[in-house]
């Protein structure tokens, strides 16, 4: 109880000075996120790979399609934002909210931004669910909508 309390007690502290408390494996995977979107501002698509499971069991559901595998879901990105004539633009994510459910297992919840050089903003609602595998927490489900 008294653990409890103090764990409360400390929260509470935190989020009043303006540092509200994240756990290791909440930040660890805000990290994930934070290398994806540096990785796509500098057009580096198999960086921001990085941040999804490369197996064949990735999913990723988007504008009414399911892309299964790793390589499906990069040859997706390829073909939607480096192929000619298209552009990648500077994303940002906000609104996230992370969920931790076990020591393995996360799921995401936000919004994604991209800036156009042409101007137009596109943009949605994302959820990701993260499981820790060997090399760290990784995206194995993502599911974007665009507004």
């Amino acid at each position: 109880m008294k653990a409890t309390i103090f764990s409360l007690a400390v929260l509470l502290l935190g989020t009043a000075l303006g540092q509200p408390h994240e756990s290791a494996e909440a930040s660890a995977i805000r990290q994930v996120l934070t290398d994806q979107a540096a990785a796509w501002n500098r057009s580096d698509l198999e960086s921001f790979m990085r941040g999804y499971a490369r197996s064949p069991e990735l999913t990723f559901y988007s504008g009414g399609t399911i892309t299964a595998g790793w390589e499906k879901t990069l040859e997706r990105y390829r073909t939607r934002y480096q192929t000619q004539g298209r552009q990648m633009g500077k994303l940002t994510f906000s609104e996230l909210e992370i969920h931790v459910v076990a020591p393995d297992a996360a799921w995401v919840g936000g919004r994604w931004r991209l800036e156009m050089a042409d101007g137009t903003h596109p943009g949605g609602l994302f959820t990701l669910v993260f499981r820790k595998l060997p090399e760290g927490w990784r995206i194995i489900h993502d599911h974007t909508s665009n507004e």
